[in-house]
């Protein structure tokens, strides 16, 4: 869970006195429980309510995964994350439940659950304190373990904060033999952040154990969790699982994304435990957590964990071998755009055969490779295709494994491009009858520059067919999206093939003196009339990270100047997504440059002024408490920045009318004139999200 600014501290004390301390021996024998046989499938309420859990919260989720079907499709655990507890033990030194969050008790929650076919999980710290500050359980184990066991837990969360610098290993026995004392099956889940090389120690101590530091809804975080994980194959097996961390399905990142998260983290056996709010989840999101096709490859009884086959450029192939002897293959496109990801049966494991059958599990659809075993698929940007592929005697019994790949040019307003289709059999027939075209949106034009239909394409060969396109003349929106798709149409012994191979394609409208554009990331850039927009990325801009981009006046902004600008939309990329005013000395510098400010929008924060106090180029600084902001985000709202010297005060409003002031910070090292403009920072690392401007003005 999240780390306290005290927690962090404390962690940080103890690190550095481990050196210190011997570790014990590695376990010989794993933790024999006999539970977790596949990996915990369940809810946590963390990441969506931080501390806002209550007995309340708890019962209506387990209420929903009854009602939408997820407790058929194997959701079992419904967990309670940190602050459930009062901040003092009893006179007896027992942990007491919060009586305002759960007035019933945590065992009048248990039973709630239990009544729902459904099983509980509580939360504590193998520290003094959990990360919230509440009490913790080192020297309480047994005390601890016993009150979980009295009140009806079935799985404990045992978090790593302010554990005083003693040794993972000897703090989670301690409460592994504690709960093994109560005589209660209680799942044991070790929270300590991938410290202390867990991974090789973790099956003799608990069920699973947590392989990284905590994971936000952002698709650059669940990279690095996915990264951190997908090496750590060999210590996983039945009761005893590594855990990247809770699901983020359903929090805010794109659906391509989620449906990546859900996929990798089935493929690497890891818990599938939703961080998500679940009763205001829309039909989406819920079809993601019940895919029981994707949940039957982490659930498998062979508990074996996904490995690599190629982890290169971005483009990841991970095999794991399935108790029926087929293989999950997982083709996933960490970059941003759409790509064509390739292995073969032999690469992943398989056996020599006559052919593949390719079970796609989110297309709900079987095709059949020729006995090349070419396992292929046109995966779009962030996106991830995921089959279940069986050796078969019979592959021309179904439609032939293809792919059809589609380029995607850069486009303005009324230019033209060269998009080329190309489609690849490899199936173990020939093709007949074969048709590839491009479907465009209406103002758009298509011609074919060469031939479009192939009478035959044999098992292995390909086809391409190139087209002008044409953007309308006339722009919609500063930074126009259309969807241009490749499309094939083909004929096999058993019916008619047909494929889609969509592209996003991005036609900016260019921007106009005064302005100058500046990005250190990746964005594009679009002006008509009064509204401007940026698509842009950025891992953030506070700190040492300083990724944005920027539409700016260079030398607008002087003492006594006014600058206004109304935000229309944003996309959600992360809660700390930023998007707003930006004031420095020059915009070009980033990471260096001082008289540095920022009054943003946040869709998970509300609003914020953050600056640069000493000078040295980086935000470091913020108006509220630490990940806070002021408001909540509404959109459009209006910005208003003040400058008086170096002085500098913020405003918003979200009816242009009636103004909140967000602070008023001094920054040093401000000069007479300023660069100043709009700018946009995803906070998720390789993900662009748009933000819309409109009506800049400075006086």
């Amino acid at each position: 869970m999240r780390k306290t600014w005290a927690a962090l501290v404390a962690t940080a004390l103890s690190a550095a006195s481990l050196a210190a301390v011997p570790l014990a021996a590695t376990p010989a024998v794993a933790l024999d429980n006999g539970l977790a046989l596949t990996p915990p499938m369940g809810w946590n309420d963390w990441n969506a309510f931080g501390c806002d859990v209550s007995e309340k919260l708890v019962e209506q989720t387990a209420d929903k995964i009854v009602a939408s079907g997820l407790k058929d499709a194997g959701y079992t655990y419904v967990n309670i994350d940190d602050c459930w507890l009062t901040h003092s033990r009893d006179a007896n030194g027992a942990l007491v439940p919060d009586p305002v969050k759960f007035p019933d008790g945590i065992k009048g929650v248990a039973d709630y659950v239990h009544a729902k076919g459904l099983k509980l999980g509580i939360y504590e710290s193998a520290g003094t304190l959990t990360c919230a500050g509440y009490p913790g359980s080192l020297g309480h184990e047994q005390q601890d373990a016993a009150s979980f066991a009295s009140w009806g837990v079935d799985y404990l969360k045992y978090d790593n904060c302010y554990n005083q610098g003693v040794p993972s290993l000897q703090r989670y026995t301690a409460m592994r033999d504690a709960l093994a004392a109560t005589g209660r099956p209680i799942v044991y889940s070790l929270c300590n952040w991938g410290n202390e090389n867990v991974a090789s120690w973790g099956s003799g101590v608990g069920n699973l154990w947590r392989t990284t530091g905590d994971i936000d809804p952002s698709f650059g975080d669940m990279l690095w969790n996915f990264h951190q994980n997908v090496q750590l194959a060999a210590g996983a097996g039945p009761g005893a699982w590594n855990d990247p961390d809770m699901l983020e399905v359903g929090n805010g990142m794109t659906a391509a994304e989620d449906r990546s998260e859900f996929s990798l983290w089935a493929e690497m056996a890891a818990p599938l435990i939703s961080g998500a709010d679940l009763r205001t989840a829309g039909a989406d999101t819920l079809s993601i957590y019940a895919n029981r096709e994707v949940i039957a490859v982490d659930q498998d009884r062979l508990g074996r964990q996904g490995t690599p086959v190629t982890l290169a450029g971005g483009h990841d192939v991970l095999a794991k071998p399935l108790a029926d002897g087929s293989v999950a293959v997982t083709l996933f496109n960490e970059n941003a755009g759409r790509a064509t990801i390739a292995t073969s049966a032999a690469a992943v494991g398989l056996p020599a055969a006559k052919g593949y059958v390719l079970r796609d599990l989110w297309a709900h659809s079987s095709t059949s490779a020729g006995a090349a075993g070419t396992i292929a698929a046109s995966v779009p940007g962030h996106g991830t295709v995921m089959y279940r592929v069986t050796p078969t005697d019979r592959p021309g019994a179904l439609a032939p494994a293809s792919v059809l790949e589609t380029t995607a040019p850069e486009f303005t307003s009324g230019s033209s491009a060269t998009v080329t289709s190309t489609y690849t059999d490899d199936g173990a027939a020939a093709v007949t009858d074969l048709r590839l075209g491009i479907t465009a949106p209406t103002g758009w034009t298509v011609k074919p520059l060469t031939a479009v239909h192939f009478a035959r394409v044999g098992g292995g060969r390909m086809a391409i067919a190139a087209f002008r396109v044409t953007a309308p003349a006339i722009p919609s929106a500063p930074i126009a999206k259309v969807t241009l798709t490749g499309t094939a149409r083909a004929h096999w012994p058993g019916g008619t093939e047909q494929l889609g191979s969509p592209n996003l394609a991005e036609v900016p409208s260019t921007v106009q003196a005064p302005f100058r554009t500046f990005t250190d990331t990746t964005a594009v850039f679009g002006q008509l009339g009064g509204d401007l927009a940026i698509d842009g990325a950025g891992a953030d801009l506070y700190g040492s990270t300083d990724q944005y981009s920027a539409v700016y006046r260079p030398g607008a902004e002087h003492d006594g100047s006014t600058t206004v600008v109304e935000l229309t939309a944003q996309a959600a990329t992360s809660d700390w997504a930023k998007a707003g005013i930006m004031v420095r000395n020059d915009i070009t510098a980033a990471d260096s440059s001082p008289g540095y400010l920022i009054l943003a929008e946040a869709p998970g924060k509300g609003y914020v002024l953050q600056w640069d106090s000493d000078g040295d180029g980086q935000l470091d600084s913020n108006s509220a408490p630490a990940d806070q902001g002021s408001g909540s985000a509404v959109y459009p709202s209006w910005l208003k920045l003040v400058r008086n010297g170096p002085v500098f005060t913020g405003f918003y409003s979200t009816d242009d009318s009636s103004w909140t002031q967000v602070g008023q910070v001094t920054v040093p090292g401000t000069a007479a004139t300023q660069d100043v403009g709009v700018f946009t920072s995803s906070h998720s690392d390789g993900t662009r999200g748009e933000s819309d401007f409109s009506g800049f003005a400075q006086s």
